[in-house]
């Protein structure tokens, strides 16, 4: 019903008169009780007598508690009524002290007549303290009323209204990955599962260093491929934190092959297998080469990727590119390996021009320098050549040439007759020059892996943004139709916008179908938490005025994960989304918990872990002699073609 200003003078009326009755009755009960002292003051009045006298009839004065009582209960039923000035401030502790202090004076004032003090004092006692006793329990019932009833929600971080449901069901199959989690639901702890059913859709790890991608994630996703037989490729930046992860989880899993997986690592720290990325088997055509030159000099100048098409840029591409298919159509390719590729950029240019010119297919993309050359255009040679040259010098090391010019394997890891779990091993005080060459075996693994009827494979690379990886967004578009499952692990989308540029990192961020994020903040807390789009929630309000006070709630869209939300994630608190398929629709993609790990079975798995075995005992002599023998390679070919050219 709505309030109006006759309802609102009637209830005043009502309250007026009942508060009166309650004070017309206590000065009836001090007028009975303390009779005797008016009668000897000369205060009684013979109407009074009588009008007392009927009303004794009803008990309702017989016993001091009784009139009390109603005394009382009328002014609490007056106070029911009242509308105090509403006060923020006004504490309902406080309030109820003065009424239980005020309800005591007036309910046991009566034991002052027990007293050895004159009669007299001890009735205007009385009279005072009952009296006192009663405007206090007035005083705190109206305080009562000026109390904001309506409390505002105490989430200060408004965590319950952020919280929303997520998949509590366990979804596998042969290719998912399922991780264990809890999170909260309006406040209660509720046990749920990731389930990255389709790997295939590629996933994205995010978060800071300390924020838990390799513990929580990448380790699951490396043991619980291998269990379901998949073939891998891992990059290993931290060497050897995953390979000793996967080595050994391989170890006690190999029933979960149809043949016998093989367990191979590239380190040139500590040398284990020797890879040839440049096998000449393996490169069918120029634009191989092509891929491989422009993979090597973006990853040993990464600030070229954001100038590719530039002429200072892809003429060394061109100019590494003639070199690598030069060596690859001479003598079937027995020379084509990055370290002979090095030395023979090192020739003095008229040596150089006269051996490549030996070579038709490649006349094309030599014209350009052998041109300059002619034309003595030597500031525009070396500007086109130096740079190829002086960063290609970088690699000339005998621990990189021994390993880049053997070829203990290949690299079609997801060949189904011959898989293979390869490990990449990266050093992050020499990452810049590692980098480039991991980066080529990269390219290649990838070339060879993205092929229809191969076996189910998983690649892995931790912080993707230290190699430079052309063609990634390719990779993720068309690699799920050859079973093949990529994940990239990076710290901060800016990261990857400085490695890659600021298109390419966008077409990652947006081209991934899973996503899973530890503790990230500034832009790629906001870029997520846009992408995890908004939930409906609720928000209440309350306008206090001088005679009223107004309660509103209403519903929302808001952020499901707010940026600050995701910027403040502790480790091992995760925020993410799934993909799903055809056979397995997942509602609930969203998902914001904390990832579930056995700490202490973790731990005695790993004290139980072997070491990755050292496959070949090599000596520096040996090293050096590979060394050497390259460079002798180059002048018996730079001989051998001179002299056919006389």
């Amino acid at each position: 019903m709505a309030t109006t200003g006759e309802n609102e003078q009637a209830l005043r009326k009502i309250i007026d008169f009942t508060r009166m009755a309650s004070i017309v009755i206590l000065v009836l009960h001090f007028y009975y009780t303390c009779h005797f002292a008016f009668e000897a003051w000369g205060y009684t009045s013979v109407i009074m007598d009588n009008i007392l006298l009927r009303l004794s009839k009803t008990g309702l004065f017989q016993n001091a508690y009784v009139s009390k009582l109603f005394i009382l209960g009328l002014l609490v039923i007056s106070l029911f009524g009242a509308k105090g000035k509403k006060h923020d401030e006004m504490r309902f502790a406080n309030c109820i002290a003065i009424v239980i202090i005020g309800s005591t004076l007036f309910m046991f004032s009566h034991f002052l007549f027990g007293l050895p003090f004159e009669l007299g004092a001890i009735v205007i006692a009385y009279v005072l303290t009952a009296t006192t006793g009663w405007l206090l329990v007035l005083t705190g019932g109206t305080r009562i009323s000026r109390l904001l009833h309506i409390r505002l929600t105490g989430d200060i971080f408004n965590s319950k209204n952020e919280s929303f449901p997520q998949e509590e069901r366990l979804l596998e199959n042969e290719y998912s990955i399922n991780l264990p989690s809890q999170y909260s639901l309006k406040g209660k702890i509720r046990r749920s599962w990731i389930n990255f059913i389709n790997p295939f859709r590629s996933l994205l790890v995010i978060g800071t260093p300390g924020a838990g991608k390799s513990y929580f994630v990448i380790r699951h996703i490396i043991t619980q491929h291998i269990k379901k037989g998949f073939s891998m490729f891992i990059y290993d930046f931290k060497y050897d934190d995953l390979s000793r992860i996967a080595y050994n989880t391989l170890r006690q899993h190999y029933d979960a092959y149809h043949v016998r997986p093989a367990f191979y690592v590239i380190n040139f720290d500590q040398i284990y297998h020797r890879c040839n990325p440049l096998d000449p088997a393996t490169m069918e055509d120029i634009t191989d080469a092509t891929e491989a030159s422009r993979t090597i000099m973006l990853g040993l100048n990464r600030e070229w990727i954001k100038k590719q098409g530039d002429f200072f840029v892809e003429s060394p591409i061109n100019f590494l590119t003639a070199m690598i298919w030069f060596l690859k159509k001479y003598d079937g390719g027995i020379y084509c390996t990055l370290p002979h590729v090095i030395e023979l950029m090192q020739l003095d240019y008229p040596t150089l021009f006269k051996v490549l010119k030996t070579e038709p297919e490649i006349e094309v993309l030599i014209n350009p320098f052998e041109s300059a050359y002619r034309h003595e255009a030597m500031e525009q040679l070396e500007g086109q050549i130096a740079s190829a040259k002086i960063g290609m010098a970088r690699l000339s090391s005998p621990q990189l040439y021994y390993v880049l010019s053997g070829n203990d394997f290949t690299l079609d890891i997801n060949n189904p007759e011959k898989p293979k779990i390869v490990c990449m091993g990266n050093n992050p005080q020499k990452q810049q020059i590692y980098g480039a060459v991991l980066s080529l075996y990269i390219t290649r693994v990838i070339k060879l892996v993205n092929k229809k009827r191969q076996l189910k494979s998983s690649l892995i690379f931790d912080e993707f943004p230290t190699i430079y990886f052309n063609g990634i967004d390719n990779l993720m578009a068309t690699a799920r139709a050859n079973k093949v499952a990529t994940t990239l692990a990076v710290q901060d989308y800016s990261q990857l916008k400085k490695d890659y540029g600021k298109e390419q990192a966008e077409v990652i961020m947006n081209i991934v179908g899973n996503v899973i994020s530890g503790q990230v903040v500034g832009e790629t807390a906001k870029v997520l938490s846009d992408r995890f789009g908004k939930v409906v929630q609720e928000r209440e309000s309350i306008s206090v005025n001088a005679s009223d006070t107004s309660h509103s709630r209403s519903t929302h869209l808001d952020s499901a994960i707010p940026p600050s939300k995701i910027a403040s994630l502790s480790s091992g608190e995760f925020v993410g989304m799934v993909a799903d398929d055809p056979d397995q629709k997942i509602q609930l993609k969203i998902f914001h918990n904390e990832i579930l790990n056995d700490h202490e079975a973790i731990r005695r798995e790993e004290e139980d872990y072997e070491p990755i075995p050292l496959v070949r005992e090599i000596t520096q002599q040996e090293i050096q002699d590979n060394y050497f023998r390259i460079k002798e390679d180059i002048k018996s070919i730079i001989e051998q073609k001179i002299s056919k050219a006389a």
